[in-house]
């Protein structure tokens, strides 16, 4: 390994909620990054999209309390929509990463048919008209 050069496992990133009361930390780059603009991540931010990484569970630590709705994790005091825990993984909302930029490009975009026209599609990465197909 050439010096200065990190690996991967190295990469420590934190985020919290917004009063931080709930703090976590994610290990390592995420295994898959990317937006999605259907009607359940547009209610979930409060936004035209949403922007999140996913890291395998052994990846995530969580200090602090969250309450769940519909499999999705927030903060009970001030509302912060953080991360959706699923079996072996966590899907993390970019925006709660304390560090910006955090380097984290996307890798895929999906639910396009929903995209705004405003919005220009993301050169060079995976294009879906909605969930890409199951592998």
């Amino acid at each position: 390994m050439s010096q200065g050069k990190q690996m991967t496992d190295d990469v420590v990133r934190t985020g919290r909620c917004l009063c931080g009361r709930v703090r976590y930390e994610v290990r390592g780059e995420p295994y898959v990054s990317g937006l999605c603009h259907c009607a359940t991540c547009r209610k979930l931010t409060g936004s035209a999209y949403s922007a999140t990484a996913n890291w395998h569970l052994p990846q995530f630590r969580l200090t602090g309390e969250v309450q769940t709705y519909e499999r999705r994790q927030f903060c009970s005091l001030c509302g912060s929509r953080l991360f959706y825990l699923f079996d072996g993984g966590v899907e993390v909302f970019l925006g709660t990463l304390d560090q910006a930029p955090y380097d984290i490009k996307p890798m895929l975009e999906v639910w396009t048919v929903r995209r705004e026209p405003w919005l220009q599609p993301v050169p060079g990465i995976a294009s879906h008209v909605e969930n890409p197909p199951k592998v």
